[in-house]
């Protein structure tokens, strides 16, 4: 598919990831102007820099032209290769940011990917591997993306500023996706969570879930928060703790919310008690928001649908969060593809915030690099 159109051109550093990781999979040049041009420390910062990297990594015969200031980039993809790989990610960004990128990637390698991603596992700012590892790979899963190796591992957490943590990701190739009929998000039946600790009292985890229960409690019985409490080598280089919660329904619907400490040495310490509350009441938000897939993961359900066979691919969302909309321009750019969408009120048995209904026609995109065997 090399050069399937002309080359886009974007200007300012906004949705890095979203335009090359849709470059990459549409095989179109990309041209991005103007980065930070006028502030005083102009051009990529390190993580973006070290996600072009990680792009470079997973493909073959990628050409990538950065002018001296970092200013502008020049992006040819080349095809997806995949295979077993490493990779140091910037500790100023979680691996979740670079993880959310090679989630949209993995399944169309030549190769499955298993890569080792090391750097910050759990921060303020990313999702974080929890949440993704909760919630992301059971979507994968409702497009046939599955299988003994559809995982993510994490053999040690990291927390800002120093990071030190490491995960293995491992996903399956397919050659075509299903479509999917995803428009009932069905009734929430129970409550799951991790409370982590690293180089902090073991005390902490216990709070939080403590504390994550006592709002929980009042609307479910079947919640059961883990605590993980690392040790020595696999606590990484820096304090902190966090809770991820998930809410799943009988559908299968996963919506997941999380919070973590302040980084060692920013901002005031917070109690876990009060991480613990927020971050149930965050789930609640996130369970009125509703739809079926939560708001984390709404760019990677509509590239799998716009991915998908000629066929009629639906799913309902909660309100779109503005990096979806302009992933929605996006895709309209690199694939010429319209969604429909239509907005849902809340009837009386459906209670929660507006929905809207995303409906398209898969492109057909079929896995070149995928050999039939």
């Amino acid at each position: 598919a090399g050069g399937a159109g002309p080359c886009l051109g974007y200007a300012g550093c906004n949705f890095l990831r979203q335009r090359l990781v849709l470059a990459t999979l549409s095989g179109r040049a990309l041209k991005i102007r103007k980065i930070r041009a006028k502030e005083e420390d102009p051009g990529l910062r390190d993580f973006e820099a070290s996600f072009i990297r990680l792009i470079d990594k997973v493909t073959n015969g990628s050409r990538i032209e950065i002018n001296q200031t970092g200013t502008s980039l020049y992006y040819q993809p080349g095809l997806l290769y995949g295979g077993s790989l490493e990779h140091e990610c910037s500790p100023s960004r979680s691996i979740g940011y670079y993880l959310e990128g090679l989630l949209c990637l993995a399944p169309f390698m030549k190769h499955p990917l298993k890569i080792v991603l090391r750097g910050v596992t759990n921060d303020q700012v990313d999702p974080s591997v929890d949440v993704l590892k909760a919630t992301a790979l059971p979507l994968l899963k409702k497009f046939g993306i599955d299988g003994e190796s559809l995982e993510i591992k994490i053999n040690r957490r990291g927390m800002p500023p120093k990071g030190g943590g490491e995960i293995v990701f491992s996903c399956p190739v397919r050659k075509v996706l299903q479509p999917i009929q995803f428009t009932d998000p069905g009734k929430i039946k129970r409550i799951r969570g991790t409370a982590y600790s690293v180089r902090v009292s073991p005390q902490m985890a216990n709070r939080m879930v403590e504390s994550a229960r006592s709002i929980l409690n009042k609307f479910l019985p079947d919640i059961y928060i883990y605590t993980d409490h690392m040790k020595g080598a696999s606590s990484g280089k820096s304090p902190g703790f966090g809770i991820c919660l998930t809410a799943e329904t009988i559908n299968g619907t996963i919506l997941g919310a999380e919070l973590a400490s302040n980084p060692q040495g920013q901002g005031a310490a917070v109690l876990p008690e009060e991480l613990g509350q927020n971050c149930a009441k965050l789930l609640l938000e996130e369970v009125y928001r509703g739809g079926c897939v939560d708001s984390t993961n709404q760019s990677l359900a509509l590239l799998l649908m716009t991915l998908g066979q000629r066929d009629v691919s639906k799913v309902l969302l909660g309100p779109l969060s503005p990096y979806t909309i302009e992933f929605l321009r996006h895709l309209r750019s690199f694939f010429q593809i319209m969604f429909k969408i239509e907005t849902k009120t809340p009837e009386e048995e459906h209670m929660g915030g507006e929905k809207v209904l995303m409906t398209c026609v898969g492109i057909g995109f079929s896995n070149l690099s995928k050999t039939i065997r």
